[in-house]
């Protein structure tokens, strides 16, 4: 057990026959005890300041436990954020591809729809085209034939148009 400055206070020497002196040896006991004392009080101020520290460092370590802990929790919640991203996206890329696929095919099938009408009409104006032809061509042979220079060569006379036309007013 260390020595205390009291212990080094009250500590008593015998007296032997030509001893030291006693005044000496008080003197410097008094200053063992003071710088003692001083050692002491040292050391009490820098356990306390020591204790102090094991407490700020606890603190802080808890501190870093925390910020570790966040720091995982968010790398974490990155990752769950990602992969959920990566999936969307993936979904809405293959909803993407479907609907393209579907326009295309209906884009397709409107295409072939159209070629087909295309060439029924094709079909329905060279039938029209032939037709008209041949109204055109009959028209003309009809514009061709002599029955037209035997209606010019008929007469007529007024006078026998006003009977017709009284006769038929009577009837």
């Amino acid at each position: 057990m260390p020595l205390t400055p009291l212990d080094i206070h009250n500590k008593e020497f015998n007296k032997g026959f030509r001893g030291y002196d006693e005044d000496e040896v008080n003197e410097f006991l008094d200053q063992v005890i003071k710088d003692y004392e001083l050692v002491l009080r040292e050391k009490k101020e820098i356990e306390e300041r020591l204790n102090e520290m094991k407490d700020r460092l606890g603190h802080f370590v808890n501190i870093e436990e925390t910020l570790n802990k966040s720091i995982i929790i968010a790398q974490e919640a990155g990752e769950d954020v990602k992969r959920n991203a990566q999936k969307e996206a993936k979904l809405i890329i293959k909803e993407a591809e479907k609907n393209a696929d579907r326009i295309v095919n209906e884009s397709l099938s409107k295409a072939r729809k159209i070629a087909l009408e295309i060439e029924d009409l094709k079909k329905q104006s060279k039938v029209f085209r032939t037709r008209f032809k041949m109204l055109i061509e009959a028209q003309l042979d009809m514009l061709s034939t002599d029955d037209w220079d035997h209606l010019l060569e008929y007469e007529v006379d007024a006078t026998e148009l006003k009977i017709h036309q009284e006769e038929d007013s009577l009837a």
